[in-house]
């Protein structure tokens, strides 16, 4: 009797999958300690002990490299098996699914501190990842307002808010609070957004609304 295939990948895709998730783990770093402008590929070479020529044959060029990073780095934070965002929303409304994902947040400082330095670097026109950041900024916006507005038919939150108006502020507020945080891990961010909520939702933390606006 023949022995049963083993599954899972080896050799040398095995040893060329992981060589590409190594260089991904060394570019987050380096992106989120010196930005996009201040990390080079030389540095994310340098921390693995690799020849440049390996990196460039993984990613082809610092913004191919950039972007997988970018691309990585927003499915780890949109959602993990433990905590899904949008399932979250849908059960128990954008309050709890918001409280919920900034108390775990605290698990992930490097993706938190990579997001906010490239943003920042990026509000300039011509920066590599400016049409990226861009674009994310309107999803994100279009989904937590789809959110909002989907609580609203729930009766969760009052019709008469303006669920485009309540995601814009809500990004604002939470980009702010975690950029404080990332400057001092002392400061609280559960607490500033909770207070956001009560001050902008109230009717959220009161049980069901009425649907008359």
């Amino acid at each position: 009797m023949s022995e049963p295939k083993k599954s899972g990948t080896r050799g040398p895709y095995a040893k060329s999958a992981q060589r590409s998730i190594d260089i991904l783990d060394a570019a987050t770093t380096v992106f989120a300690t010196n930005g996009y402008h201040g990390g080079s590929l030389r540095d994310i070479a340098r921390q693995l002990d690799v020849s440049l020529t390996s990196i460039v044959h993984h990613f082809g060029s610092k913004y191919e490299l950039l972007e997988a990073v970018l691309e990585r780095s927003d499915r780890t934070t949109a959602g993990d098996e433990d905590f899904d965002f949008d399932a979250a929303c849908a059960d128990h409304g954008v309050v709890f699914a918001t409280i919920e994902r900034v108390r775990t947040s605290v698990e992930r400082p490097e993706l938190l501190r990579l997001f906010a330095i490239l943003a920042a670097e990026s509000s300039a026109p011509n920066h590599p990842a400016h049409e990226w950041f861009a674009l994310r900024y309107q999803r994100k916006s279009a989904e937590l307002a789809a959110a909002f507005a989907f609580d609203q038919g729930a009766g969760r939150i009052n019709r008469s808010r303006d669920p485009h108006n309540l995601s814009r502020l809500l990004i604002a507020a939470w980009d702010g609070v975690q950029l404080q945080w990332l400057i001092d891990p002392s400061a609280d961010m559960s607490r500033p957004m909770r207070l956001f909520f009560e001050s902008t939702v109230p009717e959220a933390f009161e049980g069901t609304v009425s649907n008359v606006a």
